[in-house]
């Protein structure tokens, strides 16, 4: 049996389990975009936001972490102080690294100055009489500061969002410069990476996190040199073999660890990833492609067991640090050799007891003859790609816009943007986020007159413009996106003309090919717009939940569970299109035709009781729930709405509602 051929037979599961090419492109394409937008139009004095790890990379494995690395955008580390003549200093904060006294790899963070942000000054300490940053003290406050409920977890604040998604927040420093520490790897980079990312990589310089080396003279006042976004370019630089070859270590070393305890896991992806990067440009392998990605894995885990077995696992920027020391030796190294050089000697074939891709090499091995297509269009369906192209947009369109001049400031940079050389699905991310800015500063301009002593006249410009930006935003966003329109209406009491979008959304939703998150029947929808722009598919044919944020007041009825949300430190609510709709269209009915009124009741009590998951996600039951109970109480069936009320109260509190409803219980006793 060709190992080529059961090469290719893996291939194509990763493919499958990771994401094909296209795929890939479309996760990183769609969060690049949006790091541009927020970092083009982020003030100075404002914190920095950069999405990292495996998510950034273009994995979505389940168990991902949400990634990010924030730091104040108005410091600035140097590596010489000459280059302090590059900034204003009435502007930026200045900070000097010293690595004189670390190991390689870390550095001590002086504040020559002695002046920055109180956070940065409160987290000093003083050494011979200077001020240095201490890690440990930024990291504990830090941590606690923005995020009460996290823990320090390495350089990391740690812990759980919505109960659903772990996050690791490393709050950091910037430097524009490339550490001279790292001087040598452009040196190395002959045959990889290409001199154009070799040139980006090192144009954008390098972070600093606050975790010292535990070997150290200074381990709680040093700072570890970080080249995440470095990394990041790297793994952008792998071809799809290449890339996937590092999928596959990820869930070797994970399938590795299980069992044991967080202290105990020797191995991590991180040491994959490096392995990936040594042996690419190292050319070991002469040809990346589907038929050789096992044979490139092979060389991958020889190099790690030559690691394990010299306990020095070098740093791809700086060789010098070894990222063994202190964890990889002694005992823990020799029975980790033991355990790796066990899987050596089975050879390759130690991977068909992997559950991630044992049963793919089965396959090849049962069935001698079958031929592998490798070609992406044979792998996923066009209606599968789309989806998975609408779940990136949604899930990053949510813009904290807190007043009218952000908006402008987004829809103006959208509009330079917009004039850049952009891809297809970044295009279509930009398009948007204009329908989410226009529907954000719609409710502010109203919400803004409404609140002042303007004038008729005022108020009546107002809000003509705001029913614009609302038509114009529903001709850029999903087909959900028109209940923003029908929410205006009926905040400015003007329900027979809700109840006619209301009228044409309900059409427009019962369509059969529509999609809504991972439901959608494949064939309806190719019928209804296969071969259509992706543009089309966006505005006819997709729905999501509709995103109220905490400080726009959208409907006055919902106004507690917006208050109670941020008072859980929540910033938006989410609520399912259909759940919505219904509720609009009964309180809409409710003086003007009250049997269409019971008759939205009806249906909306029918959904909330009855529905599989397949028009309210299981993430999305409290609220529904909640809004059933909030119309039951309004016809003055206390009895039902205590019972939607208590069932609130035991869904997941992902919208963490919990201190309305029981509010709203209270006033029903």
């Amino acid at each position: 049996m060709a190992l080529q051929t059961i090469s290719e037979s893996v291939y194509v599961g990763l493919c499958l389990k990771i994401g094909t090419p296209q795929l890939v492109a479309i996760r990183r394409d769609v969060v690049d975009i949006t790091e541009s937008l927020d970092h083009k139009v982020a003030r100075l004095d404002q914190l920095v936001l950069m999405k990292s790890g495996s998510q950034r990379e273009g994995f979505r494995f389940l168990d991902s972490d949400a990634d990010y690395m924030i730091w104040p955008n108005d410091h600035r580390v140097l590596w010489d102080f000459s280059q302090a003549t590059l900034y204003n200093t009435h502007r930026y904060a200045l900070i000097l690294c010293d690595s004189s006294e670390s190991p390689p790899g870390f550095t001590l963070l002086w504040l020559p100055l002695e002046e920055a942000h109180r956070l940065t000054l409160i987290s000093c300490v003083r050494i011979n009489g200077a001020l240095c940053i201490s890690s440990a003290k930024y990291r504990e406050i830090t941590c606690k500061l923005f995020r009460p409920d996290s823990t320090v977890h390495g350089p990391c604040s740690s812990g759980r969002l919505e109960g659903i998604l772990d996050y690791d927040d490393a709050h950091c420093f910037v430097s524009d410069f490339w550490p001279p520490s790292a001087s040598s790897w452009t040196d190395r980079c002959h045959s990889w990476p290409p001199p154009h990312a070799v040139h980006d990589i090192i144009r954008r310089g390098c972070h600093f996190v606050a975790i010292g080396h535990k070997l150290g003279k200074h381990l709680d006042n040093e700072w570890r040199i970080s080249f995440s976004q470095a990394e990041q370019k790297l793994v952008y630089a792998l071809n799809h073999t290449q890339f996937l070859t590092y999928g596959l270590l990820k869930c070797f070393v994970k399938e590795f660890n299980n069992g044991f305890g967080e202290e105990d896991k020797l191995l991590c992806s991180y040491h994959m990833k490096t392995a990936v990067f040594w042996t690419i440009q190292q050319n070991t392998i002469a040809q990346w492609c589907p038929q050789n990605l096992l044979a490139g894995f092979w060389v991958c885990f020889k190099l790690l067991l030559k690691w394990v077995y010299e306990g020095y696992c070098p740093n791809f920027f700086i060789p010098e640090n070894n990222m063994f020391l202190n964890k990889v030796y002694g005992v823990a190294q020799r029975n980790l050799f033991i355990q790796l050089y066990g899987l050596y000697e089975k050879g390759i074939a130690f991977l068909l007891q992997s559950p991630s891709i044992g049963s793919y090499i089965m396959k090849v091995l049962c069935n001698p003859r079958l031929s592998v297509c490798t070609e992406e269009y044979t792998l996923i369906s066009k209606a599968k790609l789309d989806g998975e192209l609408f779940i990136e947009i949604n899930h990053f369109d949510t813009r904290f816009l807190n007043d009218l001049h952000s908006c402008m400031e987004y829809l103006h940079t959208v509009e330079q943007l917009i004039r850049s050389p952009l891809t297809q699905y970044q295009i279509l991310m930009l398009q948007k986020f204009t329908a989410t800015i226009l529907q954000t500063s719609a409710f502010m301009l109203h919400d803004m007159y409404t609140d002042t002593s303007g004038g008729n006249k005022q108020m009546y410009i107002a809000d003509k413009r705001s029913c614009y930006m609302l038509k114009l935003a529903a001709k850029f966003g999903f087909v959900s996106d028109l209940l923003y329109i029908a929410m205006y209406f009926h905040k400015t009491f003007r329900h027979r003309e809700a109840l006619s979008v209301i009228d044409m959304i309900k059409v427009k939703l019962a369509q059969p090919g529509l999609k809504y998150h991972t439901h959608v029947d494949p064939e309806r929808y190719t019928e209804a717009v296969g071969g259509k722009s992706w543009s089309y598919k966006m505005r006819h044919a997709v729905a999501y939940d509709i995103k109220l944020y905490y400080h726009i007041c959208y409907i006055n009825e919902l106004a507690p569970e917006q208050q109670s949300s941020s008072l859980n430190h929540g910033k938006v609510l989410l609520i399912p299109p259909y759940i919505l709709l219904h509720m609009l269209e009964f309180m809409c009915c409710r003086h003007v035709d009250p049997m269409r009124a019971q008759a939205a009741l009806d249906d909306l009590q029918v959904l909330v009781h009855h529905d599989r998951w397949v028009f309210i996600p299981v993430h999305l039951k409290d609220i529904s729930w909640e809004i059933l109970g909030i119309c039951q109480q309004m016809t003055g069936n206390h009895q039902a709405a205590l019972y939607s009320y208590t069932q609130s109260l035991r869904q997941h509190p992902l919208n963490k509602i919990d201190i309305a409803t029981r509010h709203r219980i209270q006033d029903l006793h």
